[in-house]
């Protein structure tokens, strides 16, 4: 995979800007998932089974780039590990891969090559779960930002060798809307 100089920095400055702000962010966010939330993330657990292989990128809880989200996670009881899902290699096979909040931080030019890796990390069948933010274009300042809209990345899902099955919208408190989809990675 390719990525520029510039995306590295824009990573960066993003893993960075959550280093310096993790303890006040985990302080803000629901501890609860919205209820339309909590009902994928059980349907993502039925579709992996029992004892199922589950990566969840960006939560602090599976996977997370940002080492104080993990240092919260572990003081909360919750193992979890270092990565960066532009840069890294997600390993697998998974039955399921979620990424909830955390792909609007992917460059545009590095989300396909992303849902690519996603897609490769899934076992045939597996199930994928994201959200992102409702928008056009992105922005780099202290967080890089990706915004999409419903067609486009339901396209992107598509192009990277997914089947999306449903997706939904929701506006949360602060007026943003959110799209969430629901893919499996034909047999």
């Amino acid at each position: 995979m390719n990525i520029s100089s510039a995306t590295l920095a824009n990573t960066q400055r993003t893993i960075d800007s959550y280093e310096g702000c993790a303890d006040d962010y985990s302080r803000i966010v629901d501890q609860f998932p919205w209820p339309s939330l909590e009902a994928a993330l059980r349907q993502v657990a039925t579709a992996a089974g029992k004892g199922g292989q589950i990566l969840e990128i960006g939560s602090g809880a599976g996977t997370d780039a940002t080492r104080r989200f993990l240092e919260l996670q572990a003081a909360r009881g919750k193992k979890g590990e270092l990565l960066n899902v532009i840069t890294d290699d997600l390993g697998g096979p998974y039955d399921a891969v979620v990424a909830l909040c955390v792909l609007i931080h992917v460059p545009r030019d590095q989300t396909g090559p992303v849902l690519e890796k996603i897609v490769a990390a899934l076992r045939p069948g597996g199930v994928f779960l994201v959200s992102m933010r409702d928008g056009d274009g992105e922005t780099s300042g202290a967080y890089h930002m990706s915004y999409w809209r419903r067609d486009d990345f339901a396209l992107c899902i598509k192009q990277a060798g997914l089947a999306l099955e449903w997706d939904a919208h929701r506006v949360n408190r602060d007026g943003d809307g959110w799209h969430t989809f629901y893919a499996r990675r034909p047999k």
